[in-house]
């Protein structure tokens, strides 16, 4: 499929006239010399054009880059970009996210407690209505009787009715958009006068039944299920958002319609759209390559460039410790991380992860501790080499460290430089040292902790061979389970099943030279506390010595991977809001390829939005069946969702769940591990009764550390006070606004 609107496509100017929702701002004309539709249409490419400029909608806030030209004045370019707006709402209102920043009332998101006046919800109600209206004098302009009037014929005639089908479809999104988040809102069409008009407010039932009616003409219109350019809608959109608008139909209209979402579901999952079958490559900068995206809002670093959009997604997500270049970009913006309560959706206890990462020590700067050399014949007899060192981690002129000897009978020496001006050897071979002093030989191959004390002039060599022992492992405290050296990557390494319990590093099948972690912060201590497994599971454990900080990693083999997060240097609690660290980071969202490289800018990201993709088609299903659908079967259901867990966890079947463990609870957390920060998650709590009311809490809900119980009145966004003001048909969707 060719790639649609992946470029800054300069739209034709013309005259909008936006709903009343939006007169009372300035709009920003695109060409001054071109201000009549009739100059626009005279030029056949400017439907194609303009039809860019609406999906272009979704990703960037106006015509000059990342800001410069806005499409609305008075409302800033980055928040107020559609993607980024539509994130706030859906996000940063539930358990999944959270933002660090003092910016204006972003907190009161987090605590729900916002109200009329609230610039955030300005910004994308406006943006919503922008939209719907830039959407609405496409199709103005493309009637029947619009094109007779231009002669417009042939190929070109068939390609703008798809074009208006499309239009109708884009509308027919943000309507479901203002429809789930603000419920009664202001409603204008293309028939409706263009001009001084103030638009009558809408029930959310008659909007509900406008946009099914819409989508159902539309369908036969459009272009078939991936036939059409990549970031275009088709035929598989409108059955996705039919499908989501039938799921959600019981919050907005009381009524059920869950026969229709298997029904439009399964005309998607028929359509052969396959699921990626790595869950990280969704959210990469290539992710334009994936089978499993049925529409996305495109982005190009070089063209689309936003402060919205993935480029916020990425950027915003990077702070603390981490390095902004890992993920793709330059810098990070210290902002959104997640709460526990949505990591406790992979880890219930929040100590089971997967993977236990290894402090990097002191700045993983050798020279950040003393060192002194130990050139020798497994080296080369070099004193400079930095990678056979020994370091004082008191800084006290004593140095340990942990080196490998291939050979029998290897010679070495020490130095304190990396030359031989002071070096020391053993001519007694008692362990003492002796300047200029004869070699020392280790007689057997190994790997040996080697201890130097300059005070006393003293040293020992000591072989060890390691494993772990403890409860947690097959010989319990009994006998150890023994590790293998790699000389190649320096690590020690085991494979095995464990159980819940701990365990330890230990040398030789004896406790004189142990090791655990005190303070559960990566770094291993002699005689430290014991390591914590918290969940069964086959494990991969590695061992780093060589030299301090000592370092190991405990991997489940088979586990989620879709639990992407960054905890080095994190705290779990949010005690903190403005505090990076505070909260696990998540590293969804990169601009990387899949090859490692980054994407074509390091400020501004390749990577795309999946906002319709495959996973949640199986999940949408199942969901629909679980609440009494009767065209659907749990034995389908069930398989669909064994299959997204079957790709999380690797391909492997570990993570697959039977038929008693597939309820509504469990499809409400399976989305969120699935669909997190993907802008689902409010809608989903919504519909699962758990937003607002308090049988499930989350970190600062309510303006509560822990959380608490909310008003219902805030399951919808209010009608911005500004737009009260401006147009006397409106009343506000709550008396508690």
């Amino acid at each position: 499929m060719n790639k649609f609107s992946k470029f800054f496509l300069i739209f034709a100017g013309m005259s909008f006239v936006l709903a009343s929702c939006t007169k009372d701002l300035d709009t920003v004309p695109i060409d001054k010399d071109v201000v009549t539709s009739a100059q626009v249409y005279e030029n056949p490419k400017a439907y194609k054009q303009i039809l860019a400029k609406i999906y272009a909608g979704l990703a960037v806030s106006g015509q000059q880059g990342p800001s410069g030209m806005p499409d609305i004045s008075g409302i800033d370019e980055g928040f107020g970009q559609y993607l980024r707006g539509y994130w706030y709402h859906q996000e940063l209102t539930t358990d999944e996210a959270i933002i660090g920043w003092n910016d204006q009332t972003i907190k009161d998101f987090h605590w729900q407690t916002w109200g009329a006046g609230d610039v955030f919800i300005s910004a994308f109600y406006y943006r919503i209505f922008y939209q719907i209206s830039l959407c609405n004098e496409f199709i103005r302009e493309t009637t029947d009787a619009k094109l007779d009037e231009r002669n417009v014929t042939g190929s070109l005639r068939t390609d703008i009715e798809h074009y208006r089908a499309e239009a109708r479809f884009m509308r027919a999104l943000s309507y479901y958009h203002a429809l789930d988040m603000f419920g009664t809102v202001p409603f204008v069409t293309e028939k409706d006068p263009v001009g001084s008009f103030f638009p009558p407010q809408i029930s959310r039932k008659d909007l509900f039944d406008y946009i099914e009616k819409e989508l159902l003409e539309i369908e036969p219109l459009m272009i078939d299920a991936r036939q059409n350019e990549y970031g275009r809608a088709d035929k598989a959109a409108v059955w996705m958002l039919l499908a989501k608008l039938y799921l959600n139909s019981e919050v907005y209209t009381g009524a059920k319609h869950y026969d229709e979402v298997v029904t439009y579901t399964k005309k998607i999952i028929d359509a052969g759209y396959i699921l990626e079958p790595n869950y990280e490559h969704l959210f990469m900068a290539d992710n334009d390559r994936s089978n499993e995206v049925i529409f996305s809002i495109n982005f190009d670093g070089m063209r689309t460039q936003t402060w919205g959009g993935t480029t916020f997604l990425v950027h915003a997500a990077i702070g603390g410790k981490m390095d902004p270049m890992k993920y793709g970009v330059n810098g990070g913006w210290g902002g959104t991380r997640a709460t526990k309560a949505f990591v406790y959706k992979f880890y219930p206890d929040a100590t089971s992860s997967l993977r236990i990462s290894p402090n990097p020590g002191k700045k993983l700067k050798k020279a950040d501790y003393p060192i002194i050399y130990v050139p020798g014949s497994y080296q080369g007899w070099d004193p400079s080499n930095t990678e056979t060192v020994l370091a004082s981690k008191l800084s006290d002129n004593t140095y340990e460290g942990y080196l490998y000897f291939p050979d029998a009978n290897t010679e070495f020496k020490f130095t304190t430089g990396p030359n031989w001006d002071i070096n020391y050897g053993d001519d007694g071979a008692d362990g003492t040292l002796d300047a200029n002093g004869a070699n020392i030989v280790a007689a057997d191959p190994g790997y040996y902790k080697i201890n130097v004390d300059l005070n006393t002039l003293t040293y020992t060599v000591v072989k060890t061979d390691w494993g772990i022992i403890g409860d947690a492992t097959p010989g319990g405290w009994d006998s150890d389970q023994m590790m293998t050296y790699d000389p190649s990557s320096k690590l020690w390494t085991i494979t095995l099943d464990l159980t819940a319990g701990s365990f330890k590093f230990r040398a030789n099948n004896a406790w004189d030279i142990n090791l655990g972690d005190t303070g559960a912060d990566g770094i291993l201590d002699y005689g430290g506390d014991n390591i914590p497994i918290s969940q069964s599971g086959t494990y991969m454990i590695s061992l780093k010595l060589g030299i301090p900080d000592y370092t190991y990693v405990v991997e489940r083999t088979s586990y989620d991977h879709r639990a992407m997060f960054f905890t080095d240097g994190q705290s779990l609690e949010i005690n903190n809001i403005e505090d990076f660290t505070n909260g696990w980071a998540v590293t969804k969202w990169k601009n990387i390829k899949r090859n490692g490289t980054s994407g074509s800018d390091l400020t501004y990201v390749d990577t795309d939005f999946p906002m319709f993709r495959l996973a949640d088609v199986y999940l949408m299903y199942a969901e629909a069946v679980l609440r009494g659908a009767t065209n659907g079967s749990l034995s389908d259901a069930l398989n669909y969702v064994n299959e997204v867990r079957t790709r999380a966890y690797g391909g492997e079947t570990s993570g697959n769940i039977t038929a008693s463990k597939l309820t509504l609870d469990f499809m409400l957390d399976e989305r969120a591990r699935e669909l997190y920060w993907e802008g689902h998650r409010r809608t989903d709590l919504i519909r699962f009764g758990q937003f607002t009311d308090g049988s499930y809490v989350w970190p600062w809900k309510g303006k509560v550390p822990d959380g608490t119980k909310t008003s219902p009145h805030l399951n919808l966004f209010p009608i911005p006070s500004s737009d009260l003001g401006a147009n006397p048909n409106l009343k506000q969707n709550s008396d508690l606004y």
